[in-house]
């Protein structure tokens, strides 16, 4: 969520940013401005009027004093239809305000970082860096051609038991799963993450402090009788662990790593871009997660960025990094690098992480702070990023690695899954 501050002191700089994002509601922030504008006025009031009521109950204490019992019973009168009167008008007149200013609020999105390329759409993403696309031999076998052939994964079981786009991942293709993660949450663990095991499902404070509600809510999975909502990656319960909290800036940066299943609808998915791995509903990630003092996340971000490109160059997997477009980044992030790796078999790319910073935008909304030189409270910000996503990194392990001898496992997960090869 914007500050408000930012939007009074900035407005130009805001509306160009909106405006460069395809925020086809600019005329809200002059509304916006104008109920914060009124809410200022009576809050300006309701301070006047506690300021007479407490010069009153004082006047009252003075008269109790001097014996004047009358003179004070009539002020305590006064005092009382003030109360009731004046001052719970204003009140809630002032919480009717600022429910307004925020409901508008939470429909705009954050601004885009002066470095972001304007666009609609992800062809014109920003290619920082790309690796050659390898080729593989005419028989090459797409992965879920390869994971029926060695029983890795059961589409169809999946079918049966959920629907659609929840695999069952079967023998060995279970352990390259659970070796992947092991491996994933012991590079991040390695590099000073903190590991933390996670709600599955957050309440709706959580949902809306990360930026999921309201812009995403069509894409997550509501259990409506307890109003839960299924988590559609970590980041959403692992930023929420310090909302409402004043963290000490000795404890800054706070970095967290988990391991999570992630649960999204994906409505209006279809066609081939769904064909096995490449979009599930229900698929398993680790997340990373740094808070930090908003004048080093842009340094942060690029050390976030050289750990995930470190990870995949482990894997031996041919990669590319994105800085996504304005219209492609998300409502919450203000800068976003997407990181992309070959599908030799499918010959395409596979977005398997995304690496953000949202500065003050989910902190604002979480009211995440720490404190500053002078000990005044100010915003953190938030950055989070996917180390990795699995199903497209095992799709693509499966087809770039596929011999004739069986299926070669990269060198950093033979220790982990025990084996160098899948026969």
């Amino acid at each position: 969520m914007l500050q408000i501050q930012k939007i009074r002191d900035e407005k130009d700089a805001v509306i160009a940013g909106l405006e460069k994002k395809f925020f086809g509601e600019i005329e809200l922030l002059d509304k916006l401005l104008a109920l914060d504008e009124q809410k200022r006025g009576v809050q300006v009031k309701r301070e006047e009027m506690q300021a007479r009521l407490n010069k009153s109950s004082k006047e009252i204490g003075m008269l109790m004093k001097e014996g004047k019992r009358k003179e004070a019973e009539a002020k305590k009168n006064e005092v009382k239809n003030i109360k009731e009167e004046g001052l719970g008008e204003l009140s809630n007149e002032f919480s009717r305000l600022e429910g307004e200013v925020k409901d508008i609020l939470l429909q705009i999105p954050n601004v885009p970082h002066e470095s972001v390329p304007k666009g609609k759409t992800e062809e014109d993403n920003e290619v920082v860096k790309t690796d050659e696309a390898p080729t593989l031999s005419d028989d090459a076998l797409p992965h879920w051609e390869l994971a029926k052939k060695y029983d890795l994964i059961d589409f169809e079981l999946g079918v049966k038991i959920a629907g659609a786009g929840f695999p069952v991942y079967k023998n060995q293709g279970a352990k390259y799963q659970r070796a992947l993660i092991q491996y994933f949450l012991d590079y991040n663990t390695d590099a000073g993450y903190q590991e933390m095991q996670l709600p599955l499902m957050v309440n709706e404070d959580s949902a809306y402090g990360t930026g999921q509600l309201p812009d995403k809510e069509g894409q997550m999975y509501h259990v409506g009788d307890d109003n839960f909502y299924l988590i559609p990656t970590a980041e959403v319960p692992i930023t929420n662990i310090y909302r409402d909290e004043i963290i000490d800036p000795k404890e800054l940066p706070i970095k967290l790593t988990g391991y999570t299943p992630c649960f999204r609808r994906e409505a209006g998915s279809y066609g081939k871009d769904v064909r096995g791995l490449n979009r599930l509903h229900q698929f398993d990630k680790v997340e990373i997660m740094q808070l930090v003092k908003n004048d080093q996340s842009y340094d942060v971000l690029n050390e976030m960025v050289a750990h995930v490109e470190t990870l995949i160059k482990n894997l031996g997997l041919p990669y590319r990094i994105l800085r996504l477009c304005s219209g492609d980044t998300s409502f919450a992030s203000a800068l976003t690098f997407d990181f992309e790796v070959y599908s030799a078999a499918q010959k395409r790319w596979l977005e398997v992480s995304s690496v953000s910073n949202f500065e003050t935008f989910q902190s604002n909304r979480m009211k995440i702070r720490t404190r500053n030189a002078e000990g005044k409270t100010e915003l953190v910000h938030s950055l989070n990023g996917s180390s990795l996503a699995l199903p497209r990194i095992l799709a693509c392990l499966l087809e770039n690695n596929q011999t004739e001898n069986g299926i070669a496992i990269p060198e950093v997960l033979q220790s982990y899954y025990g084996k160098k090869v899948i026969s």
